[in-house]
């Protein structure tokens, strides 16, 4: 698989929609999340991220504004013990809410997904994207991807794909909503999209940040967690302040 310029891909695509990127750092150090929106409505546009104790939410900028916040209005981010969840809607709380109740035996992520599908949002169906970090305590840690999708837009069938990593220094790997802008969206296709990672989470988030359309993007969560056991660095930037 080709390793992709991840300002490339950012910046010749208007609309990704909803993006997560995870990986481990070119200097073999950090485990690297980052978690993106972008809007093309108002409701949509009208969103910061919050972090609280053990996650992240979204939430409506200004409050006379939110029209609809069913598929908006979510935690993107949740920490269960030595897991960290990144999805692109409540589905966050489903992962976590099984391995509580499960335990986690390898096929948590799985089955958890298995109880949910793509986003009722016809005709768009927008895909549900999630990732999944396992952190063991000699530092070494694994990750998995998933898109829930449409069969080609027919919601008569959901089509879930999940793919397994071990990490390499320098790869991460992309996965976003939708392919490109278009009237209704196109998902998402094919494998996550291999690209190359920096440092820290200062230069991930300049480096997605500043290649996402100026016009559509809403916010950005960027979290890294040191494998020596120090202590995690999150970064959230909001169009909206």
């Amino acid at each position: 698989m080709a390793l992709y310029d991840l300002k490339t891909l950012l910046s010749e695509n208007t609309y990704p929609g909803r993006g997560i990127v995870i990986g481990k750092s070119a200097d073999g150090k950090n485990a690297m999340i980052a978690y993106f929106i972008m809007g093309r409505s108002v409701n949509s546009r009208n969103r910061i991220f919050e972090a609280f104790d053990g996650g992240m939410r979204t939430k409506a900028f200004d409050e006379s504004k939110l029209s609809d916040p069913s598929l908006i209005i979510y935690n993107p981010y949740l920490q269960h013990g030595n897991i960290d969840i990144i999805t692109n809607g409540d589905q966050t709380d489903t992962i976590r809410d099984y391995i509580k109740e499960n335990g986690e035996d390898g096929c948590a992520f799985i089955k958890a997904l298995h109880t949910r599908e793509f986003e009722p949002d016809a005709p768009n169906f927008t895909p549900r994207i999630s990732g999944i970090l396992h952190y063991a305590p000699e530092g070494a840690f694994h990750y998995q991807l998933s898109i829930l999708k449409s069969n080609n837009g027919n919601p008569d069938a959901c089509q879930r794909y999940f793919y397994s990593y071990n990490p390499l220094d320098g790869i991460g790997h992309f996965i976003h909503t939708y392919k490109c802008d278009g009237n209704p969206i196109p998902s998402f296709y094919g494998e996550p999209e291999e690209v190359a990672l920096p440092n820290t989470a200062e230069e991930l988030a300049q480096l997605v940040w500043d290649n996402l359309n100026e016009d559509n993007k809403v916010s950005l969560f960027v979290r890294t967690v040191p494998l020596d056991g120090g202590e995690p660095t999150q970064i959230i930037i909001n169009k909206n302040k």
